[in-house]
C-alpha cells in the first residue's frame, strides 16, 4: 500500500511530540516516590487510602504510520480502590459485592468487587481523506461518544496461600451518540490543523445521529507458567466476551502471553474497544520499584452488527458489507514504577469489510496512576 505525503508528516509529527510523554511520567514517578527515601513519609504512607485507578488510553492510527478507518480512540477512565477508603466507596463497593456475589454464586473463594466509569471517543475514516463526494466502496465517517459504567469481580485462588487473582469477571454498560454530535469531525479537524495536516473533506457523508446503547461482558484467566531461574516470568491470561447494543453485538475469544521481570497480579492491558478500565495490582508497594514485561495477543471475533460499518439503525445512510470473521494481532510491553502504569502497544487488525485495502493497524498508549490520599 502506498503511503502519502501527508501520512509519512503526520507520523514524523506524532512521533516529535511523543517525547513529553516519559517526562511528564518522571516527573510524576519522581514525586510519587519521594516518600520511598524519608522513614516518617513511610509511615505516613500506611495511614493513607486508596482513592482509585485513574487511567488514559489513546489508540491512533498514526502510530503505526497511516490514518484511515479506525483512526483514533481516546477514554477516560477511573477503577475504584479495594479495601479501606472513603466512605462513599466502601458503602458503594459493599453493595455491589454483594450483588455481584449473588449473581455469581459463591464457591468458597476470596473476591474483590470494583466498579469504574469511564469517558470515550472513537472516530473512524475511508482511506482518501481528499475526496468530498461519497466513497461507497469504503467504509462510512463515523463519530462514537459515550459513557460508560462498570463492574469488575476479581476471584482469588483457593489453593494458594497469598489467594493471589485468577479469575477477572466484568460487566460494562455504554451509553452515546453515533453521528454529528459526536464531535468525530470537530476533534479530529481541531487536531488536525494544530498538526499542520490537511484536513478530512468528507463529513459531511458520515453517519446520521443515533442514540448508542451496549453491554459488554468478558471474561479472564490468569495461569502462571513455570520458568527457570534467571529466565523471568511468563503467564498466560486467555479470555472470552461479546456484547450486544445497536452499536455493536459480536462475540469474541482470544488470549495474551506475558513475559518478564516482577510481573503484576493483574490481567493484562484492557483492550479500549472491548471496554473495561485497566485493571492493576493495587497490593504492589512503593518498594516494589519496577515491574517489566512484554506481551503478545490474539483475538478473533464473530461479528453480527457493527454501525460502523452497517450504518444506521433506524435511517438510511452510507454502509459497506461487513466481515463477519475479524482476528486482531497486537505485540507490546508495559513498564510499572510504583504506581504508575505504561504501556505501548501495536495492533494489526484483519479486513473488516469486503473491498477493504489492506488491513487496518493502529497503536495504543495507555498510562494508569494509582492515587491515595
Amino acid at each position: 500500500m502506498k503511503l502519502e505525503i501527508r501520512d509519512v508528516y503526520c507520523y514524523e509529527s506524532a512521533m516529535k511530540h511523543l517525547y513529553t510523554i516519559p517526562v511528564l511520567l518522571g516527573l510524576a514517578v519522581v514525586l510519587g516516590s519521594v516518600p520511598v527515601f524519608a522513614q516518617e513519609d513511610i509511615e505516613q504512607k500506611t495511614a493513607k487510602r486508596d482513592v482509585g485507578t485513574f487511567s488514559f488510553q489513546l489508540e491512533n492510527d498514526l502510530f503505526a504510520g497511516t490514518d484511515r478507518h479506525y483512526t483514533n480512540g481516546t477514554r477516560i477512565s477511573w477503577l475504584s480502590p479495594d479495601g479501606e477508603t472513603i466512605e462513599f466507596l466502601d458503602t458503594m463497593r459493599d453493595t455491589l459485592k454483594s450483588v455481584a456475589m449473588d449473581a455469581t454464586g459463591s464457591d468458597g473463594r476470596d473476591k474483590e468487587v470494583r466498579f469504574g466509569v469511564s469517558l470515550g471517543q472513537d472516530i473512524y475514516t475511508p482511506e482518501n481523506g481528499v475526496r468530498t463526494d461519497l466513497v461507497t466502496d469504503d467504509r462510512p465517517y463515523a463519530g462514537w461518544l459515550y459513557m460508560a459504567k462498570s463492574l469488575h469481580t476479581i476471584t482469588k485462588s483457593s489453593n494458594r496461600a497469598q489467594g493471589r487473582p485468577d479469575r477477572l469477571e466484568s460487566v460494562e454498560f455504554q451509553l452515546g451518540i453515533v453521528g454529528p454530535a459526536a464531535l468525530g469531525k470537530a476533534v479530529q479537524n481541531e487536531v488536525h490543523e494544530l498538526r499542520n495536516i490537511d484536513t478530512f473533506k468528507g463529513w459531511q457523508n458520515q453517519l446520521h445521529n443515533e442514540p448508542g446503547l451496549m453491554l459488554l461482558y468478558e471474561r479472564k484467566w490468569r495461569v502462571d507458567v513455570p520458568t527457570r531461574d534467571g529466565f523471568g516470568e511468563i503467564d498466560v491470561i486467555p479470555r472470552m466476551g461479546g456484547s450486544i447494543g445497536n452499536v455493536l453485538t459480536h462475540a469474541n475469544m482470544g488470549g495474551a502471553v506475558r513475559w518478564g521481570w516482577n510481573l503484576p497480579e493483574d490481567f493484562g492491558p484492557a483492550n479500549l474497544i472491548q471496554g473495561g478500565a485497566p485493571f492493576m495490582d493495587t497490593n504492589r508497594d512503593m518498594l516494589e520499584l519496577a515491574s517489566v514485561y512484554l506481551f503478545a495477543s490474539a483475538e478473533g471475533r464473530v461479528v453480527a452488527h457493527n454501525i460502523f460499518l452497517d450504518g444506521n439503525t433506524f435511517r438510511s445512510s452510507h454502509s459497506v458489507d461487513k466481515r463477519n470473521l475479524v482476528g486482531d494481532l497486537t505485540f507490546g510491553a508495559t513498564l510499572m514504577l510504583g504506581p504508575v502504569n505504561l504501556t505501548y502497544s501495536n495492533t494489526h487488525r484483519s479486513r473488516e469489510f469486503e473491498g477493504q485495502q489492506g488491513t487496518s493497524r493502529f497503536g495504543a498508549l495507555t498510562v494508569s496512576f494509582e492515587a491515595t490520599f
